[in-house]
């Protein structure tokens, strides 16, 4: 019998030709569930790929398996916190700006605006510098420059 392949929440899974799939498992473009670890790859793989760099290098760079990597950029395998950071220094690529990304990715297919701006009056609550904490002169505003630099 043949064999074709189904997508459902992101997994692509074989099934043989006539075997029916529960039509609610189906994934829809209304109700598409983003996943985190593939939506982490992808970034990870978009930001390698600008920078013209191979799964062997960074890898090395990040020590870990190239055949992990991989996995971890097609959306099979959950990265630790640690690796992640690991990629992310291989990539010279800060894990927030990595993070924001993602977040900014699944806010979309979620249909949710996120400002880029903080409002005013959490602004006028929160001020970083009683806390110890330093704001930096330049940050850069574009992901794609960032990921480019290297």
């Amino acid at each position: 019998m043949m064999k074709h392949p189904v997508t459902v929440n992101g997994i692509t899974r074989w099934l043989e030709t006539g075997e029916n799939v529960p039509t609610d498992s189906l994934e829809t473009k209304e109700h598409a569930v983003p996943v985190l670890r593939q939506e982490i790859g992808d970034v990870l793989r978009d930001v390698r790929q600008r920078q013209r760099r191979t799964l062997r290098e960074v890898s090395h760079h990040a020590r870990v398996s190239l055949g992990y990597l991989s996995e971890v950029e097609r959306g099979q395998k959950e990265a630790s916190s640690e690796l992640l950071s690991s990629i992310c220094g291989a990539l010279n690529v800060p894990m927030s700006l990595m993070l924001r990304e993602v977040s900014d990715r699944i806010a979309l297919q979620e249909g949710v605006h996120i400002p880029d701006t903080v409002p005013v009056d959490l602004e006028s609550s929160f001020a970083p510098e009683e806390f110890g904490a330093r704001i930096p002169d330049e940050v850069p505003d574009d992901f794609g420059q960032l990921a480019g630099s290297h």
